[in-house]
C-alpha cells in the first residue's frame, strides 16, 4: 500500500540525445564556468566521466581565449598563489 502515491515513471528523467551541439554548448559553458560538471553532462547526455574526457579534448584543441594581464613579483605565473619565502 502507497500512502504517498508517488508515480515511480516522474522520478526517472527522461534521456537526452547526445548531439553535437549540445557537447559544444556544455563545453563552452565549462570553460567560462556558467555550468558546473554534473549539469552539463546532464545537458548534453552524458556521464560525467565521458563529460570530463570530451573536455580536456576541448581542451587540448581549442585556443585560450583570455590573456592574464598582470603577474606579482610575489606570486607564481602559473597558479598566481603567493610564494612562501624561506
Amino acid at each position: 500500500m502507497n500512502l504517498y502515491k508517488i508515480n515511480e515513471k516522474n522520478l526517472v528523467e527522461p534521456r537526452v540525445k547526445t548531439t553535437p551541439e549540445n557537447v559544444e554548448e556544455s563545453n563552452k559553458a565549462l570553460f567560462h564556468a556558467t555550468m558546473n560538471l554534473p549539469s552539463a553532462a546532464k545537458h548534453c547526455g552524458m556521464t560525467e566521466k565521458e563529460m570530463k574526457l570530451t573536455f580536456w579534448e576541448f581542451l587540448k584543441y581549442n585556443p585560450v581565449n583570455y590573456e592574464i594581464t598582470e603577474v606579482f613579483e610575489n606570486t607564481s605565473p602559473i597558479s598566481g598563489r603567493e610564494i612562501e619565502s624561506n
